[in-house]
């Protein structure tokens, strides 16, 4: 991969190699396998439970299945134009190298997609059904396809100024770095990356705003309670008649104001539980998508609300904590989803504006392989970040197994 333009006609990129060439290429075997493996589990468990078949998870499957053909076809392309393959034949070798492009852009613009949809059901989940409509979503996810594959196949376009001097398809020797570096890394690499950025940050705040609403609401609903027990020990009462009639009176207005209290911390609870759902464990989006599961689940919420607090014998500075905690994780969740993408794409695209504005620089061949080693491996960990963090995934695929297992044990 990492070759002058002196070099791309005289000898094989791994001739001088051959431990690297061999390590490289069982590496990759290895994350094809776990990216076809992963991500087909998702697809299947999608089509197995019924219950999964929501807009979320449908962006879900186009992620999946974008990973699924980077392990398929994608990385067998790669090993092979690593290794040279094929000799003098330009238009093959471009073809080639543009399915491997088409694909990966594909999944990082699905990541987009799947970004942009957990942003509409978080932040605007009542006009979510309407917005996130299943033609919608499917328009969504043509333009996706389609844009990953007019961004990877434009050097097919202009193929014939294509370097035609080259013996081996090596990938710095035929694609046009400017391209690489101007088109595929500043257009469709960085805006996605800060596009996900700008969507899971507001998401973020948003979490942390709702926490803040949850813990506002439980501080209010407290007080009135010490405030009613204080007052009920200095009440006086004249005659047993006029204080049965008082004491009526106040539990008729502390009830009021309980419910009153309860259905703000209902409405907050509810907000962030989707919120906090959805971000992670999408499985929660249904209640955006069925109109019956929305008015279930608030009713379950109010009616437990005498129980609004889970511990209510523990002090609020345990319960303070255990909600710190929570916005620590989702927090940290977010930083991972960010922070792997950024691992994963940027090297390569680093060493690609090194080879195209240091043109006299040596860029060490490991180095290299080990950029688009990451580069791939992200393929891999997209279902472990997206998918299998939901219960609702992983429940399937428990109950697939054991259906399996059974099956099996039948048949002995």
């Amino acid at each position: 991969m990492n070759a002058t333009p002196g070099s791309c006609s005289a000898e094989m990129p791994y001739g001088f190699l051959p431990r690297l060439k061999d390590l490289y290429i069982a590496t990759e075997l290895i994350i094809a396998m776990l990216a076809i493996i992963g991500n087909f589990l998702v697809c299947l468990a999608v089509s197995w439970n019924k219950k999964l078949h929501t807009v979320t998870n449908y962006f879900l499957v186009s992620l999946a299945v974008a990973d699924t053909l980077v392990g398929l076809v994608a990385i067998p392309c790669a090993v092979l134009t690593d290794l040279g393959h094929p000799h003098h034949n330009l238009p093959l070798c471009l073809v080639m190298l543009s399915i491997l492009m088409v694909l990966t852009q594909s999944s990082i613009l699905s990541q987009l997609a799947v970004a942009a949809e957990r942003y509409m059901a978080i932040i605007l989940p009542f006009q979510y059904q309407r917005v996130m409509s299943p033609r919608n979503a499917q328009l969504a996810l043509l333009l996706t396809w389609g844009l990953g594959a007019i961004s990877g196949s434009v050097p097919l376009m202009d193929w014939r100024r294509q370097q035609a001097g080259s013996s081996y398809c090596v990938f710095t020797c035929v694609v046009n770095m400017s391209y690489m570096v101007y088109f595929n890394f500043f257009c469709c690499l960085l805006v996605p990356l800060l596009a996900m950025f700008i969507i899971y940050g507001h998401i973020f705040l948003t979490i942390r705003r709702q926490l803040k609403r949850i813990a506002v609401a439980r501080g209010s609903s407290e007080n009135t309670r010490t405030a009613g027990s204080g007052s009920t020990g200095t009440e006086d009462s004249g005659s047993s008649a006029a204080w049965g009639h008082d004491t009526g009176n106040r539990f008729s207005r502390q009830a009021k104001e309980k419910a009153g209290k309860c259905k703000t911390e209902v409405r907050a609870v509810e907000e962030v539980q989707s919120s906090v759902g959805s971000l992670i464990d999408t499985e929660t989006t249904a209640v955006f998508t069925n109109p019956g599961l929305r008015s279930a689940s608030s009713g379950s919420s109010s009616s437990s609300c005498g129980a609004a607090d889970p511990r209510p014998g523990e002090p609020n500075e345990v319960r303070s904590g255990l909600r710190s905690r929570q916005e620590v994780r989702k927090a940290t969740s977010l930083f991972l989803v960010l922070f792997l993408f950024c691992v994963c794409w940027m090297p390569i695209h680093i060493i690609n504006c090194v080879l195209l504005l240091c043109p006299q620089c040596r860029v060490p061949m490991s180095l290299t392989l080990a950029a688009v080693l990451l580069s791939h491996a992200n393929s891999a960990l997209n279902p472990i970040l997206y998918a299998y963090r939901m219960r609702s995934f992983r429940h399937t695929l428990i109950r697939m197994w054991r259906a399996l297992r059974s099956f099996r044990l039948k048949r002995q």
